[in-house]
């Protein structure tokens, strides 16, 4: 099966729904037999999504920056865990070692991530299908704007396009595996 990477939130103090959505991610993904590749992390959705893998008998894949290690928030549960000097680093890491893109809900760091993947593809640097999961509407006025940015010629519409947004996460799974077939 595929290692399909989900970058999301690491905030400690989230409202137990986002927990909530990251586990049923991560417990999905291991029932569908994926690997999931994440930041590495062991605190809020970072660390409930691996929880989530784990608790469903998934194979667990952190890439985590040494500061962060260093600052006690490592995944050391992970069946697999690679350390980097830096984020940017990380980034391209989980890049390479995915073979697919889930983005739940996050703030900048997820945002950076979700970026970094979905600029990479638009200059044709891979082809690996990219998900966004706007559960309750949370990334509705993001979304707005990009579309703007289209209207405005910032974003090629095929650009745009690149990036397919479900609602929740068998949707979204379901859309990965038809573009990995």
């Amino acid at each position: 099966m595929a290692a399909i990477c989900v970058f999301c939130a690491s905030s400690r103090t989230l409202d137990p729904r986002w927990l909530d959505l990251a586990a049923e991610t991560g417990a999905e993904l291991a029932r569908r037999g994926h690997t999931l590749v994440s930041g590495g992390g062991c605190v809020g959705m970072m660390g409930a999504v691996a929880d989530g893998a784990r608790s469903a008998g998934g194979y667990t894949l952190g890439v985590i920056p040494q500061a962060l290690v260093d600052l006690e928030v490592a995944d050391l549960a992970s069946d697999e865990l690679l350390i980097t000097e830096g984020m940017a680093g990380r980034k391209t890491l989980m890049i390479d070692k995915s073979d697919a893109f889930i983005t739940l809900p996050g703030g900048l760091g997820t945002l950076d991530e979700l970026f970094e993947v979905w600029t990479t593809a638009t200059l044709a640097m891979h082809a690996k299908p990219m998900v966004l999961i706007d559960a309750d509407g949370f990334y509705r006025p993001l979304l707005d704007w990009l579309g703007g940015l289209a209207d405005q010629n910032f974003l090629k519409p095929a650009g745009l396009h690149l990036l397919t947004v479900a609602r929740t996460v068998p949707e979204a799974l379901d859309i990965l595996e038809s573009r990995l077939t």
